[in-house]
């Protein structure tokens, strides 16, 4: 079958490599679509992705297909479901490692629920916390749809580790998909308040579609006194980016005990805070990682979104290429300019 591999930093092929072999636990699944993720994948391929550094690896994290089999102590997938977020943790090639192996043909899910009814939901048997999100998608969800699920799910699931709630007044630096799904989701779950900083014009036009109330340049004046603007600081700012200067910037624009909200993995071993610009007291959550319980259980709200018509696929894909073309799809997605490159099979 074929993969998408970073052969090294900054070097990407289209490469042959076994079909997985999958175990009791393990339902095989032939990809339908996937998205190339603008910071993880990015990372990736160039090489600064903190805490890999083996490669050649398989690359992809966002991904749906369908269940072409399924092991015989699997309970939860059948064939014919439509599944999202398969992947190859452990590529039968033993010459590449893994970045998640996603863009593959065929991906494997793992059943969490088996292994929990069996006790063995623990890493000596080959369960891992994304066994979790690996889920059954409803029949009138489309695979486009299931795998932007991989991004709304994940920041569905930050409103809660960052403790917004509705009437907060926020602003959220970063237009990509996260930063959009943020401004989406805190209308939708009715926060007070919604702008969006970003340094290209494009990204503050769409931020605006969205529902953003204002959407500012990160230089403009208006930003850097909108506390002094709007008569009252803000409850939440949200670094959509995962930067050690959005996160100074937002200091002096929350309220007295109000928060800074990192979402993302930051790319440097550390940061450097300066608190001086901010309130005497302040809250700071770093979010560079999912939680999985809230990740996983995002997926049903969501869908009752989409079927409102409270969240529309197609608002957040830019681009579309077959899965041959993924040096174009890849140059598509670094021009800063695509919210998602959609990557079909």
């Amino acid at each position: 079958m074929f993969s998408i591999a970073v052969v090294e930093p900054n070097k990407v092929e289209i490469v042959e490599i076994p079909k997985p072999i999958p175990g009791d636990y393990d339902a095989v699944v032939k990809t339908e679509v996937s998205f190339l993720c603008n910071a993880t994948d990015r990372k990736l391929i160039e090489g600064h992705f903190p805490g890999v550094e083996t490669y050649p690896l398989l690359l992809g994290h966002e991904s749906v297909g369908i269940v072409e089999s399924v092991g015989k102590k699997v309970i939860s997938f059948k064939p014919g479901d439509r599944t999202v977020g398969g992947l190859l943790l452990e590529p039968t090639d033993p010459k590449y490692a893994s970045g998640w192996g996603g863009f593959s043909e065929y991906i494997l899910v793992r059943d969490h629920q088996a292994m929990v009814n069996d006790g063995v939901a623990d890493a000596e048997h080959g369960w891992s916390d994304l066994s979790q999100i690996q889920r059954v998608v409803p029949k009138d969800i489309s695979a486009e749809t299931a795998a932007l699920m991989c991004t709304w799910r994940e920041v569905y699931a930050g409103f809660s580790d960052f403790h917004l709630k509705p009437g907060d007044d926020i602003v959220v630096f970063g237009s990509g998909p996260v930063g959009l799904s943020f401004i989406k989701f805190a209308k939708n779950l009715e926060l007070g308040y919604v702008a969006s900083v970003d340094i290209l014009p494009e990204k503050r036009r769409k931020a605006i579609e969205m529902g953003a109330d204002e959407a500012f340049a990160p230089d403009d004046e208006k930003l850097k006194n909108l506390t002094q603007v709007r008569g009252k600081p803000l409850d939440a700012v949200i670094d959509a980016v995962g930067k050690e200067g959005i996160i100074n910037a937002a200091l002096p624009l929350i309220k007295m005990a109000g928060s800074v909200c990192v979402y993302g993995v930051i790319d440097t071993p550390s940061i450097t805070v300066h608190k001086h610009l901010g309130p005497y007291n302040f809250n700071l959550f770093v979010h560079q990682w999912p939680t999985r319980v809230q990740e996983a259980a995002a997926q049903e709200p969501l869908c009752e979104w989409i079927r409102q018509g409270k969240l529309n696929t197609q608002n957040f894909i830019s681009a579309e290429f077959p899965i041959q073309k993924i040096h174009e799809a890849i140059e598509t997605a670094m021009t800063g300019l695509a919210i998602k490159t959609l990557l079909r099979y």
